[in-house]
């Protein structure tokens, strides 16, 4: 009875300390018969099933229970309450019916079905699967031959490293890089829980961190730890996942506890000698865990898109046939369980005579211990200018599937689009019909005054001054169709106009990386300067983006001339907003130096090409 009542204890410490909300159920017109009991309990140690009735019933019958023996019941008690809201008045009674029981031996076993009468109706409740523990040595045993106090006794009014720790738990030690693991910090006590001081996770640096959410009714469970029952409750479960291989240690953490642990003093009263008990601050220290982080394996695809995890690929169309200038949606839904968060959108490749927008993203995503769960959808919107037939092909989306230790790639079918003609008013403002009007006078108007006479040996047919009317509008066409000819071959070389205006593009992004910088949108900032920099690396390097990886780019740069030094700060500003998107809030001083280091690349890079180009055209001249 001591061992039931000490867990009633500590479940109502740890829940007051917690501010764990309880719930109140509102009693339904169907009968319910419900029973419950520990998961876990100690062989030899008495517990409590109950079984709990919303209406008055006769004739309870209970399972055969082989594996444990009844000691008492039952004992019957009954509730009723009665509410009144909004004028509505409902109530509810409930009739429990309590025995102790005490389990024969150690194992896991399940108590069948009870059955009761309700109004001439038969009801069962539900089944119980428990699992019982072999008791603790010190408990059966007391004190070893000779007066010498048993390992595992705590000095009095202190708490050793026994009675309460905390564990860091991994579901994997050797994951690959981007593959989800948990981390769960449980406590293990045997002692009654006071209160709780500071608490000081460790940092995850080198992480993708997402906390998963725990139950608010979470009980205290017993578990068998080093031969010894705890008591165990998960403080904090968080899903991490790698961004780099090699070995990343997790520190340690430490919590604040206040336990009530007996003080070896003893005190009579009305009841009997009663033992003291004094309250003792606790720091206890999480456990460092050392991770080893293995590669993913060097064969990649050309469409890997950084994902890792077990996916499926849903793509749809608004529709094959529409108009010009009307727009049309294609839209990729990738679910699954993985990096959701860390997938890079595949590329669509529309054809040359459609207005292309950026993708948006929709993320409807839980954590859960197996990574994020649930569905990233990718929505790539087209407007096409001209009447035709076109296709779009199909596009390939590769993940690396930690159960098969390899890379599987899924498709999308091919789609033909019919474009009809367009409404005329509707590319209004953007094209416009033009039209030479010549006007001709028939009557000129009559000039007045003192008229002007000419030599007749000064003629202007033959003069220089004539000549030049012929010379300058012929050298101005022949210069205009030279500018013309050039611009026509460079707009046809699109290759070529997106390295020009690479980083004009990135410019532009970073303007807006700004804007979030001074609202403080941490996420949305390190969002655009990725952005920016992928942009940018794609348009310069006219590589696309679903195919830029941070080897190709530095193998790129490395051709382009561009100095190790200058792509190692390129690749560690990539480094740090991936990290950084989803690290805990920083300050805005490291913001704002990711992003003045950005703009310094990206000018240092421009003002090297620049010179290397002044170079080349020397040597040739």
């Amino acid at each position: 009875m001591q061992m039931i009542q000490k867990q009633h204890n500590i479940i109502l410490l740890f829940f007051v300390t917690l501010l764990f909300t309880g719930r109140t159920t509102v009693s339904e017109a169907q009968v319910t018969f419900k029973a419950t009991a520990p998961a876990t309990v100690i062989q030899g140690e008495q517990f409590r099933l109950s079984f709990v009735l919303n209406k008055e019933g006769r004739d309870l019958r209970l399972p055969d229970m082989p594996d444990f023996d009844l000691l008492f019941g039952p004992s019957t008690s009954t509730s009723f309450s009665q509410r009144t809201i909004n004028g509505k008045t409902t109530s509810e009674s409930s009739v429990s019916y309590t025995y102790i029981l005490v389990a024969k031996k150690t194992g896991s076993f399940t108590i069948p079905a009870a059955s009761i009468t309700v109004d001439g109706s038969h009801y069962q409740s539900n089944s119980l699967k428990i699992k019982v523990l072999p008791p603790d040595k010190t408990s059966s045993q007391g004190t070893a031959p000779g007066g010498r106090q048993q390992e595992g006794r705590t000095p009095a009014g202190k708490v050793s490293a026994r009675d309460a720790f905390i564990r860091a738990i991994v579901s994997k030690n050797s994951p690959y890089e981007q593959e989800g693991f948990t981390v769960t910090f449980r406590l293990y006590t045997t002692l009654n829980i006071v209160n709780f001081g500071k608490i000081q996770f460790p940092e995850f640096e080198g992480f993708m961190v997402e906390d998963v959410p725990l139950p608010v009714n979470q009980q205290l469970q017993m578990e068998r730890y080093n031969d010894r029952n705890y008591y165990t409750a998960d403080l904090r479960k968080t899903l991490l996942f790698p961004q780099r291989s090699g070995k990343i240690t997790i520190p340690s953490g430490n919590i604040e506890m206040v336990f009530s642990v007996p003080s070896g003093k003893s005190v009579s009263t009305f009841f009997g000698s009663q033992e003291v008990t004094v309250d003792v601050k606790k720091n206890l220290t999480t456990n460092p865990l050392a991770i080893n982080v293995k590669p993913l394996p060097a064969n990649k695809p050309a469409s890997f898109a950084n994902a890792v995890g077990a996916f499926t690929l849903k793509p749809s169309i608004s529709s094959e046939k529409i108009k010009a200038n009307e727009a049309l949606t294609l839209t990729l839904e990738i679910s699954g369980t993985g990096n959701m968060k860390l997938i890079r959108n595949p590329e669509i490749v529309f054809p040359d005579n459609f207005e292309v927008y950026d993708p948006t993203v929709d993320n409807a995503l839980n954590a859960t211990t197996n990574g994020l769960t649930g569905i990233r959808k990718i929505s790539y919107m087209a407007i096409p200018r001209y009447e035709g037939s076109y296709s779009i092909p199909s596009v390939e989306f590769s993940y690396f599937d930690p159960n098969t230790n390899s890379y599987k790639t899924l498709t999308t079918p091919e789609y033909k689009l019919q474009i009809a003609k367009g409404d005329p008013g509707s590319t209004a403002g953007t094209f416009v019909d033009r039209q030479d009007v010549a006007v001709e006078q028939d009557i000129r108007f009559l000039k007045t005054g003192n008229p002007i006479y000419l030599s007749r040996t000064d003629f202007f047919v033959g003069s220089f001054t004539y000549w030049l009317w012929y010379l300058i509008p012929l050298m101005l066409l022949i210069l205009f169709f030279v500018i013309n000819r050039k611009q026509a071959r460079e707009n046809a070389n699109v290759a070529l106009m997106r390295t020009k205006k690479a980083n004009k593009m990135a410019i532009k992004r970073l303007k807006t990386a700004g804007k979030y910088l001074s609202e403080h949108d941490k996420e949305k900032f390190y969002d655009e300067v990725l952005r920016a920099l992928w942009g940018y690396f794609s348009d310069k390097l006219s590589i696309p983006v679903a195919r830029l990886t941070k080897n190709n780019i530095e193998s790129e740069l490395f051709k382009q001339g561009v100095s190790e030094e200058l792509a190692d700060r390129f690749m560690h500003i990539l480094d740090t907003c991936e990290f950084a998107r989803y690290a805990p809030a920083e300050s805005d001083a490291g913001m704002d130096r990711i992003y003045q280091d950005t703009l310094e690349a990206i000018g240092e890079m421009e003002s090297k090409l620049k010179n290397k180009s002044t170079i080349t055209l020397k040597a040739k001249g």
